[in-house]
């Protein structure tokens, strides 16, 4: 069924959702406590790949990362048709969900709480790891789950930066795409059956993570 494609599929999904937690958190965490010049701008740019096209998301990347893009410029390291690649692809695709998500989240949390901890001397780290994150829990949670989901299914951008080479850079969705070529559609269904199995499993736990559904 593919399990190279597989195994990769959880490499990089695992890899590219550590990355957006991290950096998403921290911009969400920005975008819903600090306000400064240009913060419109911030939040458009990392909207972005929600509405490009995965191909033009793909070649910014190939560009960037590629021969004579600034990252091999400042470290002669061309990731370009590697599994890494298709990590960063994953990565920014599912960013904007995180950064939504974990917005929200922490709008939700209420200002005068995170205060209160600062008065009894809590540095802003302790503010948020003691106050900020477990009571945003349940959305940074769920913008988790859902990236998670979107870096799994990622295809444009991964083939345009990655490449869609067996036992290397193919995903199960490459994979899927490879088996519908060569018209091996008892293959593709079974693996269609799975990410469609694996995103509904997705929206369910973030279902339950929602309180308004579950009074």
């Amino acid at each position: 069924m593919g399990w190279q494609a597989f195994l990769i599929s959880i490499q990089v999904t695992v890899v590219a959702t550590v990355m957006v937690v991290i950096v998403g958190t921290a911009a969400g965490l920005l975008l819903a406590r600090v306000r400064f010049p240009g913060i419109h701008v911030f939040e458009a740019v990392l909207m972005l790949p929600l509405v490009l096209p995965p191909s033009v998301v793909g070649y910014y990347l190939l560009r960037f990362f590629g021969a004579g893009g600034p990252i091999e410029g400042l470290f002669g390291v061309n990731i370009v048709f590697t599994w890494v690649a298709a990590v960063f692809a994953s990565a920014i695709v599912a960013l904007p969900l995180m950064v939504q998500a974990a917005r929200t989240a922490i709008r939700g949390v209420d200002p005068v709480l995170e205060n209160a901890a600062r008065t009894l001397g809590d540095s802003e780290p302790a503010v948020f790891f003691r106050v900020t994150l477990p009571l945003a829990r349940r959305g940074l949670i769920a913008g988790t789950v859902l990236s998670a989901a979107r870096a799994l299914g990622e295809f444009g951008a991964t083939l345009m930066v990655a490449g869609n080479i067996p036992g290397s850079t193919q995903t199960l969705p490459l994979f899927v795409y490879d088996a519908v070529q060569n018209q091996d559609y008892g293959v593709a269904n079974l693996v269609v059956a799975l990410l469609t199995g694996m995103g509904l499993v997705s929206f369910i736990i973030i279902g339950r993570l929602d309180p308004a559904r579950n009074k």
